[in-house]
This record gives structure tokens, sequence and C-alpha cells, in this order.
């Protein structure tokens, strides 16, 4: 890394013409402005070694950053990108106004076919817009994005009023009927152990699609009172957990003889290069039962979709369910959200593990039940 003090000069639209690079960059500007504070008090070596640091910094905070995140972060830029352009704003100016204005264009018509958003992922845009507006130098207050918030929980409040229900909803949650339906639906095949031992293992550690997506075969390891699944993928620094799955009482939805199982079959059929502790934890299995590498999360969430709709399950499962299903089945059999967050990969005072562990179908705990 090298970082001068002196302005770099970069060429100009103008042929031979320069002018400075922090110009055309309000962050390059400001991490110039730094840099000069830092050789008028330490002199110009010293702001070179600081300046190499914050480099480091940037790109450690670049390399931890959840491959996710960055995909979304870029996704809602390119939204405000083509905001700006249709409105005929400046790009870097996150002001109040265009905030707002932000926020309406996307629930009228922001999706690329002319359609509007669903209220959440305008929600999840304007706040990755705004990290992107930060991040290149733009100056956004707390106060202008409260505003745009409050604009679009109004307008979305108009919506509903309007008739328009938008996006899915929340994800339906797994629970233990839906376990025993999806055991009964699995076929005697490879793929029907793999589907069995996905979902109940899944299940038992409240995965996203992406963490057995991610698993070796050497991540799930036997212990004398079950499995410990060593998730790696995880998309905060709580979600990396060693999580340990005990013995069921029942036989037919143990995790722990669900897994054995499909490994075991996967072995005798295919080989014993399937015991290398490298090899995908859950592979990917054609509709003639050749391997076909390890499962991505994409095909996850595929999965368990294709498995609740065989089992019958009324509302089809998706990818989040089983994160879903753990902390609420748990909440409901009493336990504490320390003992779910260490499970499930959340914060222990996580906001969306404690709304899963309140969530109920109205019906076990309804103010009308038994009064005539």
């Amino acid at each position: 890394m090298s970082t001068v003090v002196d302005m770099a000069l970069v060429p100009a639209d103008g042929p031979g013409g320069h002018q400075p690079a922090a110009l055309l960059d309000p962050a390059a500007a400001e991490r110039q402005e730094l840099i000069e504070r830092w050789a008028e008090r330490h002199g110009v070596d010293a702001a070179r070694r600081l300046a190499e640091a914050e480099e480091l910094a940037d790109a450690v905070a670049a390399a931890i950053t959840p491959d996710n995140t960055t995909d979304t972060y870029a996704k809602s830029w390119r939204v405000w990108e083509r905001f700006c352009a249709v409105a005929r704003l400046p790009e870097l100016e996150g002001s109040r106004g265009a905030l707002v204005a932000f926020v309406t264009w996307m629930l009228r018509e922001g999706r690329q076919n002319g359609r509007g958003y669903a209220p959440s992922s305008v929600s999840t845009h304007l706040a990755a817009a705004v990290v992107g507006l930060r991040q290149r130098g733009a100056r956004v207050s707390g106060d202008d994005q409260a505003e745009a918030r409050a604009a679009l929980e109004g307008l979305a409040v108009k919506l509903l009023q309007a008739g328009e229900r938008r996006g899915r909803g929340q994800a339906v949650g797994g629970d233990i009927d839906g376990l025993r339906a999806i055991a009964r639906a699995c076929p005697d095949t490879l793929t029907g152990d793999r589907d069995k031992a996905l979902t109940l293992t899944g299940f038992h550690y409240a995965s996203r699609s992406q963490d057995p997506a991610g698993l070796l075969n050497g991540d799930v390891t036997l212990h004398p009172r079950g499995l410990v699944v060593a998730v790696l993928t995880g998309k905060t620094k709580h979600s990396v957990r060693n999580a340990k799955i005990p013995y069921a009482d029942e036989a037919k939805i143990c995790p722990v003889r669900a897994w054995t199982a499909y490994r075991t079959r996967l072995v005798a059929e295919h080989g014993p290069q399937w015991t290398d502790p490298s090899t995908p934890a859950f592979v990917g299995i054609d509709q003639w039962g050749h391997i076909i590498g390890g499962m991505g999360p994409d095909s996850v969430t595929r999965a368990i979709k294709r498995i609740s709709t065989r089992a019958g399950v009324p509302i089809a499962w998706t990818g989040h369910s089983l994160r879903i299903g753990l902390a609420s089945v748990a909440g409901r059999k009493g336990r504490d959200g320390i003992a779910n967050a260490d499970q499930g990969g959340w914060a222990r005072h996580s906001r969306s593990m404690l709304g899963y562990m309140q969530r109920d179908d109205g019906w076990d705990d309804n103010a009308s039940a038994g009064l005539a």
C-alpha cells in the first residue's frame, strides 16, 4: 500500500488536463483532508503510515463483510442510481426530499418492470442506499432518514387501505407436526434420506439456507449425546457456532439418526470417498440418482419448499422456515432466549429471535376462547 499526502492527479475529461482526484470523490476528499491534518500534526512520514493503516482497515472491513450483505448494498445502490436518473437528481445528495422521493418512487414504480416494490423491500433499499451514500462521502442526517422511514410507514398503510398487499409476507415457521409429515413423505432413496437429514438437522440448529450449503462432512461430528454442527458460514459473529443437536426421543424425526442414515447410504451407494471430511455435507442429486456436487443456498431453499410441498404441509416452507421454527417451537416449550440465541446463532437480545419466540397462531392463547 502507498498513500501520498499530496493530492493524486488523475486525467481530466479534456486532453492533457488534470484535476485533483479528491474533487471527483467526496469520500476521497474527506480522507485527503484527514491525511493533511495528520501531516500538519505529526509530519509527512507519520501521515503516510496512518493513511496506510486506514487502507488496511478498509481492506479488513471489506474482507469480513458477508457476501450477501455486500450484494444487498450493491443492488440497492443500483436502485438508487436508477431513481436519480429518472428524477434527474445528483447521486451524492441524500437530502430529506430526495430520500422521501426515493421511497415514494420505489413504492410506485421502482422495480425494473415498472411496478412498485413491497414495503419490506423499500425499507431494505432505503437503509442500504443510505449506507452507500455515507460510504461515498455524502452526508445523510438521522432526522432526514427518519422522515423517509415515516413516509414509508404512512404510504404502506395507504396501500393496505387501498387493498394492495405486496410481498410474500414473513415465512411460515416449521413445527413438529410438519417435521413428522416430512419424515413420512421422504421416499426410501438416497434423495429421500438426504431430504430428511437436511430438514431435521436444519430445524434443530435454526439454519439459514447458506448454512447447510456451506457445511462439509467434517463440520458435522457424532458425539455420544448427538451431533455437533460447526456452522462457519454465519452472517454475523453470533452465527458462527458449534450447535449441539441431541438425540430425539421420537426416533422417526430424530436428526441424529437421520444424518447417520443419510451419510451411511451415501457411502454405500457412491463409494468410500464420501467419508472424506472435505466432501460436502449435503450433496445435490439429479433425477437419475447421480451426485452433482454440493448443494448451494438456492438449491437448499428450493429443496425445503419441494420437501414440504410433497409432505402436504398446509403452507409450503421456505429456506427461512427452519430458522423461525426452532425459535418459535422452543419458545412455546419454555426455552429461554439465551439458549435459543446460542443454538440458532442470534445475538442474545435479537429482536427478530424474540419476535419468532412470541409467534402464535392465535388459537392457543385466544382471549375469546372458552367464554361461552
